[in-house]
C-alpha cells in the first residue's frame, strides 16, 4: 500500500511540474494536474490540498537535490578555485538532469518572488557565506579583485543561460540537432570552469580540467 502511495505521489508531482512549467502556478489548475497525472481530482486533493502545497513540494525537492551538495562544497576546507570548479560541476549536473528548472524558477520569480525566497531561506542557503569566502580569497591574493556578487552572478549566469535559452540555442546554434545540443551541454561544465579560472587567477598557472 505504501509503495502504491509513493508511486501516486510521484506521478502527481511529475504532472504538476509539467503543468507549472507550461503555465506557471497562477495559470495552473488542479483539474489540469489531475488530468496530467491520470487520476481524479478528489485523489489529487487527498495528497495535496492546494496548488501552493504542490508547488512547495516541487521546489523543495529541487532545493533538496541541489543545496546540500553545493553547501557541502562551500563549507568544505578546499581552496576557492576547487570550490568554484566543484560547484560548477554540481550545478551543470543538476541542470542536465532537470533542464526544466531555470524556466520554472524564472516564471515564479516574475509572478511572485517572495514564495521562492522563503523556501530558499527555509533550506538554509546563505549567499553571504559565499561572498565572504570569495572576499577572503581576494584578500589572500589567490584571485583577482572584483565584487564577490559579480563573480557569483557571472558563474550562475554561465551555468543557467544555456538551459534557460534551450529553444533558442537549439534552433540558432545547432539547427535543431538534439545530438549536437546534448554534446554541447555535456561539455559545458569544463568550458565554464576553464573560462572562469583563467579569468580570476592572479597567476595563470592552474592546470586545465
Amino acid at each position: 500500500m505504501e509503495a502504491k502511495k509513493d508511486t501516486t505521489e510521484e506521478k502527481i508531482l511529475e504532472a504538476a511540474k509539467n503543468v507549472f512549467v507550461a503555465k506557471g502556478m497562477e495559470g495552473a489548475r488542479m483539474q489540469e494536474i489531475a488530468d496530467e497525472a491520470g487520476i481524479n481530482k478528489a485523489l489529487l486533493h487527498y495528497y495535496f490540498r492546494s496548488k501552493e502545497r504542490l508547488f512547495e513540494s516541487i521546489f523543495a525537492g529541487i532545493i533538496k537535490m541541489a543545496f546540500p551538495k553545493i553547501m557541502g562544497i562551500i563549507q568544505s576546507d578546499s581552496v576557492i578555485v576547487t570550490k568554484i570548479e566543484l560547484v560548477i560541476d554540481a550545478y551543470i549536473d543538476l541542470l542536465i538532469k532537470h533542464p526544466f528548472i531555470p524556466g520554472f524558477v524564472m516564471k515564479e520569480l516574475n509572478r511572485d518572488p517572495s514564495g521562492l525566497f522563503k523556501l530558499v531561506v527555509k533550506f538554509g542557503l546563505n549567499p553571504q557565506i559565499v561572498f565572504d569566502q570569495i572576499q577572503e580569497a581576494m584578500d589572500r591574493g589567490e584571485i583577482i579583485r572584483m565584487k564577490p556578487q559579480h563573480l557569483t552572478a557571472n558563474i550562475i549566469s554561465m551555468c543557467i543561460f544555456p538551459f534557460a535559452a534551450r529553444p533558442i540555442l537549439s534552433f540558432v546554434m545547432f539547427r535543431d540537432d538534439p545530438v549536437a545540443l546534448e554534446a554541447f551541454y555535456a561539455e559545458r561544465a569544463d568550458v565554464i570552469k576553464q573560462f572562469v579560472i583563467r579569468a580570476i587567477l592572479v597567476n595563470n598557472n592552474h592546470i586545465d580540467t
